[in-house]
């Protein structure tokens, strides 16, 4: 009886142990440093194929995963030549399942940056304009995602992620500052629900954004002073990638609401990823560095216009739908 008992305590310490393992089987860290020219490259690929009769249609997250096997996860030893000789293998009917089924961190990779890019390209719907003067919605296939910047704005960045930061406690930077001038207007860079909506001492006026597929939050933080937000924008509400969502401005660093204390006019933008709702406002988020996802954006901005005299807020120009948005 008594050796009973103990093989089911056994039993139930050894189950317990592997349910651990099994919750606990999730991403905890991503260290991000895909340039822009590899994101620019393998997305060509990606829309090139899509876009054509060819029969083999590239993944520019495959690609890119098998290049981060390739010069070790670290893009400063990225070559186009191993991206040239893996499009050879695919053009001669390799399969990326038997390319890369040696590559011990192939899975990882792709299940990291799957969370990060998986929702930058795709089908998607735009309005654009026509000989008469009036607008249809066309379909295409290519980046579906926005520069945070509204087109025809200027702005400044430079790659500070990781960088000191006293106000508070000591803590390191974990966004890019896009600098520029107080009310530029600032969009969804892509679509998904408003979780954030508010004043933070750190972020002042803020945002926070949820794919739609939950994977990616957007935060969008020092908005301006007054009117921080274009008209009726609650939490809760979706918005689409393009939306005006607020404007540029220097709140923060004060307990106090609606205080200006940035230095520099400047959008504060991050993005976090998540695997696991545990990773959630918790000591385990995960924030990469979005400085080269920045340069691959600023290919695709959103026009906007002033839509409201009165509140002086802006609209994007051109509506757009995509596969996610009902």
């Amino acid at each position: 009886m008594l050796i009973l008992s103990f093989s089911i305590i056994l039993f139930v310490s050894f189950a317990n142990d592997e349910n651990e393992e099994k919750e606990d089987d999730y991403i905890k860290w991503v260290d991000f440093n895909v340039t822009s020219d590899a994101m620019n490259l393998t997305a060509k690929l990606d829309i090139d194929s899509h876009n054509s009769n060819s029969e083999i249609k590239y993944n520019w997250i495959e690609l890119l995963s098998y290049l981060a096997c390739k010069c070790g996860g670290d893009f400063d030893n990225f070559k186009k030549s191993d991206l040239d000789k893996l499009v050879e293998k695919l053009q001669n009917g390799e399969t990326m399942e038997d390319i890369t089924k040696d590559l011990k961190y192939y899975d990882y990779y792709y299940e990291a940056y799957s969370a990060i890019l998986s929702g930058f390209i795709g089908n998607y719907s735009i309005e654009t304009p026509n000989e008469n003067g009036k607008t249809t919605f066309t379909e295409k296939y290519g980046v579906k995602v926005f520069l945070p910047i509204a087109k025809n704005y200027s702005f400044s960045h430079y790659d500070d992620f990781g960088k000191s930061r006293s106000y508070g406690f000591q803590r390191t930077h974990l966004g890019n500052d896009l600098m520029g001038s107080i009310g530029t207007p600032i969009v969804a860079v892509e679509s998904g629900t408003i979780e954030h909506l508010g004043w933070n001492q750190y972020g002042g006026w803020r945002i926070g954004i949820r794919s739609f597929d939950g994977k990616r939050y957007y935060y969008y933080a020092h908005l301006r002073k007054d009117h921080p937000y274009v008209e009726n924008l609650q939490e809760g509400d979706s918005v689409k990638a393009g939306d005006v969502i607020g404007y540029l401005g220097m709140t923060g660093y004060s307990i106090k609401e609606n205080v200006n204390n940035i230095n520099v006019p400047h959008l504060h933008f991050g993005m976090q990823l998540i695997f696991d709702e545990s990773q959630v406002d918790s000591p385990n988020e995960i924030w990469i560095d979005v400085y080269e996802i920045i340069e691959f954006l600023k290919q695709n901005r959103s026009e906007v216009y002033m839509s409201n005299q009165e509140t002086k807020d802006y609209s994007r120009k051109f509506d757009y739908m995509d596969e996610n948005i009902e």
